[in-house]
């Protein structure tokens, strides 16, 4: 199997912050190079020690790095979407330490080689009883007459490879009914909320914290005969950008689905109860298995009655709904 290398920069301090995200994107392996804790350990134990090399004490300090590896394929470009978006995240974030950068590097490959190499890989996939996922520039037979949705993810976003997503989708199928009202949060490449169309809902917004999540999920959008009458996307923070609470309304979905990670779905779990019906659904996912109390707990006390808990391997989908 074929790795890249993605070498992430940040400070000694935002270690702890950047694994926990790493953790979450489904990253197994992480290694960190910290010239400040290295010299620290030298000094620390060198009663333990016959002699040190004085350049190793001398040597000019380097930003802190993080270092993951993900398979060259459909799944670790999944991956690292979502390595990229959660830099994002915490680079909007307000944790009151410095982060450093949170610039990336990839070893042996830029974007453009990366999208080229994984088109290789990436085919037509059922998902659910109802969905057909397939790239745009693949031909395929639907004997099976499944809802296919058509996408071209681009350089930074997803594919619906990734399990949390699947999960979505599964659940968008059991609760999406014929004139529901979408609201995506995370939206991405928009494959949750196209897809929600798809299903029959009559309209879905969708908003993004990266602003060019907005041209990408309309061109997905357009390649599966969804337009702006219908679909409309946007970008912010809406967990403390109170206009966009606004824009987007209140007490008028259906259904609210995030993909995200568990720290930015606790964290919207109050815009999700002000933005819902009541009889309204939340579909969340993201989550990793050792999470998924925290969440819960998040969801019971906001009032949230859990309907139904789905697992595919270490990721959970959470759906609830206001009681």
């Amino acid at each position: 199997m074929e790795w890249v290398e993605v070498k992430i920069y940040t400070t000694t301090e935002g270690i702890e912050p950047l694994t926990a995200m790493l953790l979450e994107t489904g990253v197994t392996g992480i290694q960190v190079e910290d010239d400040d804790e290295v010299k620290q350990f030298v000094i620390t134990s060198s009663e333990y020690w016959d002699y040190v090399d004085e350049e190793l004490l001398n040597k000019k300090k380097e930003d802190t790095r993080v270092i993951v590896y993900v398979s060259n394929n459909p799944y670790g470009m999944d991956i690292l979407t979502n390595i990229k978006n959660g830099l994002l995240r915490l680079k909007n974030s307000d944790i009151g330490i410095n982060l450093g950068r949170l610039t990336y590097e990839l070893t042996n490959s830029n974007d453009e080689d990366w999208l080229n190499k994984w088109k290789e890989f990436y085919k037509p996939f059922n998902v659910g009883e109802k969905l057909l996922i397939k790239p745009e520039w693949e031909e395929v037979e639907n004997p099976q007459g499944r809802i296919i949705f058509n996408i071209n993810p681009g350089h930074v976003f997803g594919t619906g490879m990734h399990q949390s997503t699947q999960l979505c989708m599964i659940n968008l199928e059991k609760y999406v009914k014929k004139d529901s009202e979408i609201l995506d949060l995370g939206c991405g490449s928009g494959i949750l909320s196209i897809i929600s169309l798809l299903l029959g809902a009559k309209h879905a917004n969708a908003i993004d914290i990266d602003a060019n999540a907005v041209k990408t999920a309309y061109e997905n959008a357009g390649l599966n005969g969804i337009y702006k009458d219908r679909y409309y996307v946007t970008s912010g923070n809406i967990i403390d950008d109170k206009a966009l609470q606004d824009e987007m309304g209140y007490g008028k979905y259906d259904v609210v689905v995030a993909n995200i990670i568990a720290d930015v779905i606790i964290a919207m779990i109050p815009v999700v109860k002000n933005a819902v019906k009541k009889s309204g659904v939340f579909i969340s996912s993201g989550i990793i298995k050792d999470r998924i109390e925290e969440v819960i707990s998040a969801l019971n006390e906001n009032d949230f009655e859990i309907l139904d808990t789905s697992f595919k391997d270490e990721w959970v989908s959470v759906t609830s709904r206001v009681n």
